[in-house]
């Protein structure tokens, strides 16, 4: 008998597996990878349970533009929001990319000098999205908005979301909802400007002011629409002094 005659006999020897699943058959395979990748996220829930650590320093996550340019009233006024937050001991978490997150990062290194407090970006991976920008001293990488999302939640004790586009829009609305179902509790949630304004009385008129109501009016509260970033430090400073007497 040959070697190769050996090698096919030794093969077709080999015991069967009951539960194998050829590859051939496509139907049953995309059942087994159906199955694992649920049973993955039910892995990656059961990690989400678990609370994060207590942090030495308050977290405040800003969403914003990335098209704003550096020589604009609101680029300025979100780095001077992020420089007094800074001041204060917080740190900054943005999706560390340019306009309006290159802002709040900049505010952030400018007014921390002794490096006390930490600059951070949360990035997703699209391939054609631009460089993180340079003033983020602590990145993130992403390959889904989905596990990039969740991260912004684990890791901030505020929110404040600026103007923006569709991608600001899905951030806002994650947070509102999660607030709303209480997944979120005590968590600042501040929208700055008229657009965010808008979304809010929008939201009235096409889910509370309707028959049947298809929202409770208590979630249109939720969260705290200004119009200046001035407004926002003032309720950032109260909720920080707050988290700080809780942690006594």
């Amino acid at each position: 008998m040959s070697k190769q005659e050996r090698s096919r006999t030794i093969h077709c020897n080999l015991p069967q597996n009951p539960d194998a699943v050829s590859i051939a058959d496509s139907e049953a395979a995309f059942e087994v990878i159906h199955d694992t990748i649920l049973s993955l996220w039910d892995t990656v829930n059961k990690l989400s349970s678990i609370q994060p650590p207590r942090r030495e320093r308050y977290r405040v996550t800003l969403f914003g533009s990335a098209r704003i340019k550096p020589d604009t009233s609101l680029y300025k006024g979100v780095r001077d929001l992020a420089s007094e937050l800074t001041m204060m001991g917080c740190d900054i978490v943005t999706g560390g990319g340019p306009g309006l997150m290159q802002a709040a990062n900049e505010g952030s290194v400018i007014a921390d000098p002794d490096d006390m407090t930490k600059s951070i970006g949360i990035r997703v991976d699209l391939g054609f999205e631009q460089d993180t920008n340079p003033f983020v001293e602590q990145v993130y990488l992403h390959r889904t908005f989905f596990s990039r999302l969740h991260h912004f939640v684990l890791a901030s004790d505020a929110f404040v979301v600026l103007p923006g586009g569709i991608g600001t829009a899905l951030e806002a609305l994650m947070i509102w909802q999660l607030l709303q179902v209480r997944q979120l509790q005590n968590t600042p949630f501040i929208t700055v400007g008229k657009m965010w304004n808008e979304l809010a009385v929008w939201a009235k008129k096409y889910t509370i002011d309707v028959d049947p109501p298809m929202a409770d009016p208590a979630d249109l509260s939720i969260p705290d629409c200004v119009d200046t970033c001035e407004e926002a430090i003032v309720l950032l400073r109260e909720a920080h002094e707050q988290w700080k007497l809780c942690q006594m």
